[in-house]
């Protein structure tokens, strides 16, 4: 008799593929919808001067900002990558007072929000107004200069975020392996360098390339000390001419198309540091169980 009521509940069901189907064509229909009325509203806007957009997006001044935006983004990610790999071997070492200090390090430069540092550099000659040997100094002025004091914010700051990047990879390779090769004569330089690194590489570069795209957009915010990069630019120029939407339209599409590509370079590199066989193998076993 249950089996018999089953039977009929499940016959009077609706077909389920026939329900996710409607769902998917209502949800997918109402997003079309709501979008086509976005642009619709958007684009009969007469306050804001569209085809001003493409003019500015090839102009001189915000091609220079581009330029300044993508060295100082590649400069401090460099910068970072480098000193948190130091910063993480200090953590993970056996020396308590270099763990100590990378635990510092990192509690310091992560904890303190990223515009408090940059003010920190660029006010740094309050603290310290000159550095010298002997007779010969020099003003603090003229060595961090607004260019500098961005790189060292965003540089030390990406530095903590990187160490613990990278201290996470490392532990997470087994430690059997460090172990294996112990035996077999390696020291541990030796082994962090051919052993370690190797494994803990596919670990590593995909939040990298995650901490780099953030970097890309996170350096917008020297503009707060006069750093001429893509937003100072645009804003230098809506300063004048008032064009305020049109120029953040522009500063924004440019910050789109460098992550863009830096996300497609992103997933290139990921595949290519897969294991070879993931692929294959899960191919393989899909034609087993077919």
């Amino acid at each position: 008799m249950a089996f018999a009521q089953q039977t009929l509940s499940m016959a009077m069901a609706p077909p389920v593929g026939k329900t996710v189907w409607f769902g998917q064509l209502f949800t997918g229909t109402s997003a079309i919808v709501a979008l086509a009325l976005m642009l619709l509203v958007v684009g009969r806007n007469q306050t804001v001067q569209w085809s001003e957009i493409p003019r500015y997006m090839v102009d001189p001044v915000i091609l220079d900002g581009v330029v300044l935006t993508l060295q100082l983004t590649v400069g401090a990610m460099v910068f970072g990558i480098a000193f948190g790999c130091i910063v993480a071997i200090m953590a993970t070492s056996q020396n308590i007072v270099l763990k100590a200090m990378a635990v510092a390090f990192v509690w310091w430069f992560r904890g303190v929000p990223l515009i408090v540092q940059i003010f920190f550099w660029f006010n740094i000659a309050l603290f310290i107004p000159e550095v010298g040997i002997g007779t010969w100094s020099i003003s603090i002025n003229d060595l961090v200069t607004p260019a500098l004091a961005g790189f060292l914010a965003l540089g030390l700051h990406e530095a903590a975020n990187m160490s613990e990047i990278i201290r996470g990879g490392l532990t997470a390779v087994d430690r059997g392996q460090r172990e294996a090769a112990s035996s077999l004569g390696l020291r541990p330089l030796q082994t962090l360098r051919t052993v370690v690194l190797p494994q803990a590489i596919r670990l590593i570069v995909p939040p990298t390339g995650n901490q780099a795209i953030g970097m890309l957009k996170a350096s917008a915010i020297v503009s707060v000390i006069g750093m001429q990069d893509l937003l100072t630019q645009a804003q230098n120029i809506y300063a004048r001419n008032f064009l305020v939407i049109e120029l953040l339209c522009v500063a924004s599409l440019w910050y789109l198309i460098i992550t863009t590509i830096a996300s497609i370079g992103q997933r290139y590199l990921e595949r290519h540091l897969a294991p070879k066989g993931r692929s294959s193998g899960a191919q393989g076993a899909a034609g087993r169980r077919g």
